[in-house]
């Protein structure tokens, strides 16, 4: 199966933001990709709450959700939508953080809003209260597709290894964790993350993301880490981007799960047990 990895660097500006996205798609299609995958946050990012009530819109009026179903229709392709910023209508008027996967006609095949809210203080000049402006959701998805079975995550959702088994189990051979992380997490984190991930479930995890500073007409702007990355199932790195926003494209064999797991089956493995 041949996969394409699209790292972004988004700005505070969804229609400006459309237009690159959608040539990048056109771009990994032509390559030969027939699942293309975006990061966290494809349609804006920005850390201006009056910015995005401007901006954002809801799902059935999402000019960014609309132009990539069309898109992935076009060209015949699966699309993983790593997750849009969508206001929900809820009286608290906190937004949902939502990926979608698109199929080759342009349906929606499924959709999965980020359960684990950022909620932390890296430094003294770096803290994120992401449930003050998304509300979580509370399910896990698995769905059909031709390539097998894909769990759907979001950032954050990769520190919880509980949800990635539980994907496994269900079926999961393919579970995408889209991402937005910060630089310094990042550095530290990232890609230790996403190897564990991959080897606690025997599945490939793969894992497009934002990248750079990006650009903010309200509000402060914010950087991101970037290094989207494909992980197999042995845990090996299969792909890392850089920094630089731009398109990845490599063949992904989907026997290393069957293999993986046969060689460790921990997901066969599970016994009961009592804490004292």
């Amino acid at each position: 199966m041949r996969l394409g990895i699209l790292q972004l660097n988004v700005s505070d500006d969804p229609a400006a933001n459309l237009s690159g996205t959608l040539d990048m798609v056109e771009q990994a299609a032509r390559a030969g990709a027939v699942l293309i995958a975006t990061p966290e946050v494809t349609n804006c990012v920005s850390t201006s709450r009056k910015r995005q009530i401007e901006m954002l819109r809801q799902q059935d009026d999402d000019p960014t959700l609309a132009a990539l179903r069309q898109a992935a229709n076009t060209h015949g392709v699966w699309l993983l939508i790593g997750s849009l910023a969508l206001k929900t209508g809820d009286p608290d008027g906190r937004f949902a953080n939502r990926s979608f996967l698109i199929d080759s006609k342009g349906q929606i095949a499924a959709w999965y809003d980020k359960i684990h809210m950022f909620d932390v203080t890296i430094s003294d000049s770096e803290a994120y209260h992401e449930s003050k402006g998304y509300r979580p959701g509370d399910r896990a998805v698995v769905t059909d597709t031709p390539f097998g079975k894909i769990g759907l995550t979001i950032c954050y959702d990769m520190r919880f290894p509980a949800l990635y088994r539980t994907l496994a189990q269900a079926g999961a051979r393919i579970i995408s964790a889209p991402s937005a992380f910060s630089p310094v997490t990042g550095d530290a984190h990232w890609e230790s993350l996403l190897r564990a991930r991959a080897i606690e479930t025997g599945c490939f995890v793969i894992a497009p993301a934002q990248t750079g500073t990006h650009a903010a007409k309200s509000g402060k702007s914010r950087t991101t880490y970037g290094h989207s990355m494909v992980v197999s199932p042995w845990g090996q790195v299969l792909l890392d981007a850089g920094t630089k926003p731009g398109i990845s494209v490599l063949d992904m064999d989907l026997e290393e799960v069957n293999k993986a797991r046969q060689r460790v089956p921990s997901l066969e493995h599970d016994r009961p047990y009592t804490l004292d």
